[in-house]
């Protein structure tokens, strides 16, 4: 790994913070400033978080959250060792964070500011949790020794066991007292909390829960980090207010905080554009729309009768919502979180009726065409983006002004009930489960900014009619008082307060988990699909070649298994219609696992270190189908 130090000045300018000069004019030189006071590297290393969006691109068609035809190597599991798509996090960690953050927590400690302290390991724990879960190995403990030019790589269960240790120390150093006067200096360059101590504390315990959550399918997880996780979240993120966010003003001229760095999902940046849409799976999901397959062929079956929502039978299992909107089961996150033609004119937004019969259609792989219907833009129907009006507006967060969300609070809570669900504490997990369903109805509504209905006139008839698009600048389909009578009504339903002790299944809990994430989310959906091995049908204690995949075929789990966490979710090479195609014959059959390094930071300038590891070296052309450490339910093996 080449090893870059950069100014502060750098670094503000690259992660999005403009104004520098009243940030950095206590510096003699400008280009290399030879010290900055400690808080001021503080909006820059958090504006660094925007990378998490950039490498969603890669994660979403990962996860099947999305369909990519901009990142389509991604949604085939597959992708080349020469190129620097996807390691946006690796460059966030090392470089735009890096020795920023170093310095930063150095300097605090020699000051004593030990909030700012707290912060810093908070934040360095947190980016190297992402980092080990993503990429699995890296350079850990000479990643920042001086006069390197070449780092040997630490395993993941030592970086993961690290995190936890900065994260308990950001929880020491949080609880100290400290009698520096910071001001209004945190209100500033907090872009998460603004200085809110006992937020960051909730936060540093939050990072251990989710630390702890990728290990829950180990073999040891019971006996060995259960209980931390347990304690550990009775302190964590418990409300949406403290959900850890970087906000974006968005805007523009002088209302405009960050100018151009508009959040990286917004309409005006466009950088999801026409080329990601939401996919097939989340929208069966979300719609009560998984199809039966016939086990024999792998096709669809026919419906006897066609509705206006599936041409096929249904799965008599969905663990969301099913198809009877009428009497209460469905789910309105669909009409805040998804994009359908059917809201385009802002005029049913409070139309309850109306709104439970809107249509939805998801993505193939790696087009908008998916099983039903082409699927539209993430943004939902816009006008131009050219036009100034729309620049700090959007639909749901996927606007301009919308944070990078990164852990909240229902997240916490779903981690929690898995643990329970793992002990044998069904009334525990059921009652975490439930809470984090809640907390997920909050956030969701939130984030709605109801767009305005546009007349344009009436028909032949006498009925108005409106402007698709609405008026500017559009926004989100649903009005909140709306979404929030809809959502106590499924939270009164039979998919949540239905469910007891008893009929409480691992599906529940991780469904509606990846459910909350989408698609904000997709780091932590994609570490509980790999340690769950997608639903792949093998035997022993990991699937390989022969035992859960051929090189052209995956065998996977079908939905009435007991055992298949997520009902409905076939990988691409699967048995079943609108998959059976195969994965790059580098892949050797397999699905990826994990994300290579940065290519012109390790395969450019630390091959040696990347060729060393084990029990696939870094250098291998499935590489990227190495399992991680998290996902073995033993040790990692050093060969294969």
């Amino acid at each position: 790994m080449k090893k870059f130090i950069i100014s502060i000045l750098s670094l503000a300018f690259l992660a999005g913070v403009t104004g520098c000069d009243k940030y950095l004019d206590v510096n003699k030189n400008e280009d290399a400033p030879d010290y900055v006071d400690a808080h001021l590297y503080l909006a820059g290393i958090l504006s660094a978080y925007q990378g998490f969006y950039w490498d969603i691109r890669a994660l979403g068609p990962l996860t099947q959250m999305m369909g990519s035809s901009g990142y389509s190597n991604y949604a085939n599991n597959y992708y080349s060792q020469g190129s620097d798509a996807a390691g946006e996090m690796w460059r966030m960690n090392y470089w735009l964070q890096g020795m920023n953050l170093e310095n930063m927590i150095n300097q605090a400690k020699e000051k004593e500011m030990w909030t700012l302290v707290g912060m810093g390991y908070a934040i360095k724990a947190f980016s190297w949790d992402c980092i080990a879960k993503y990429h699995g190995e890296a350079p850990l403990k000479q990643a920042y020794e001086a006069g390197r030019l070449s780092f040997d790589y630490d395993y993941e269960n030592e970086i993961m066991a690290q995190v936890r240790d900065w994260a308990k120390e950001a929880i020491s150093y949080l609880e100290m007292n400290d009698e520096t006067e910071y001001g209004t200096m945190l209100k500033t360059t907090d872009l998460v909390y603004k200085g809110d101590k006992a937020k960051w504390l909730k936060f540093a315990h939050s990072i251990i829960v989710t630390d702890l959550a990728a290990l829950t399918n180990k073999n040891d997880f019971s006996s060995a980090y259960a209980q931390e996780l347990i304690e550990h979240a009775a302190q964590a993120i418990d409300s949406n207010d403290c959900n850890f966010a970087v906000n974006r003003d968005g805007g523009i001229g002088a209302d405009a905080q960050f100018g151009a760095y508009n959040n990286f999902w917004g309409v005006t940046r466009a950088n999801l554009s026409n080329s990601y849409w939401q996919s097939d799976f989340v929208v069966q999901i979300m719609t009560g729309t998984v199809p039966q397959y016939d086990h024999a062929t792998g096709d669809r079956v026919k419906a006897a009768v066609k509705t206006n929502r599936s041409e096929w039978e249904l799965a008599p299992q969905q663990i969301i919502c099913d198809t009877l909107p009428d009497v209460g089961h469905y789910d309105p996150r669909a009409a805040a979180k998804l994009s359908t033609v059917d809201g385009q004119y802002y005029d049913k937004m409070t139309d309850k009726e109306a709104i439970k019969k809107w249509d939805y259609f998801g993505s193939g792989f790696t087009s908008a065409t998916g099983p039903r219907g082409t699927a539209p833009n993430l943004y939902g129907y816009r006008k131009s983006t050219s036009d100034a009006k729309l620049e700090g507006s959007g639909r749901w967060i996927f606007r301009d002004n919308a944070p990078y969300f990164l852990l909240t609070a229902s997240e916490i809570q779903f981690e929690l009930a898995e643990a329970y669900f793992k002990l044998g504490r069904k009334a525990d997990a059921l009652a975490a489960w439930k809470k984090g369903i809640q907390l997920d109805m909050e956030f969701t509504a939130s984030w709605l900014n109801p767009g305005k209905p546009k007349e344009n006139g009436t028909d032949a008839s006498g009925n108005k009619v409106y402007v698709a698009g609405g008026d500017l600048p559009g926004g989100s389909m649903i009005a909140k008082a709306t979404f929030n009578e809809l959502a106590n009504e499924y939270l009164a339903g039979p998919y949540v307060a239905g469910i007891d002790q008893n009929s409480l299944t691992l599906s529940h809990i991780m469904m509606q988990k990846y459910v909350a994430l989408w698609p904000w989310g997709a780091l932590e959906a994609w570490t509980d699909l790999r340690k769950y091995h997608y639903d792949i049908n093998y035997s022993g204690e990991y699937p390989k070649l022969g035992d859960g995949w051929t090189k052209t075929e995956v065998d996977q789990k079908w939905d009435e298994n007991t055992s298949k966490v997520y009902k409905g979710f076939y990988l691409a090479p699967a048995q079943v219609q609108a998959r059976r195609s195969s994965y790059n014959s580098n892949n050797e059959g397999s699905p990826c696992y994990r994300v290579r390094p940065r290519y012109n930071s390790e395969y450019m300038w630390n091959l040696a270190g990347l060729q060393a590891l084990k029990p696939i070296p870094g250098d291998a052309n499935n590489y990227q189908c190495s399992i991680p450490w998290f996902a073995y339910p033993g040790d990692m093996p050093t060969s294969l």
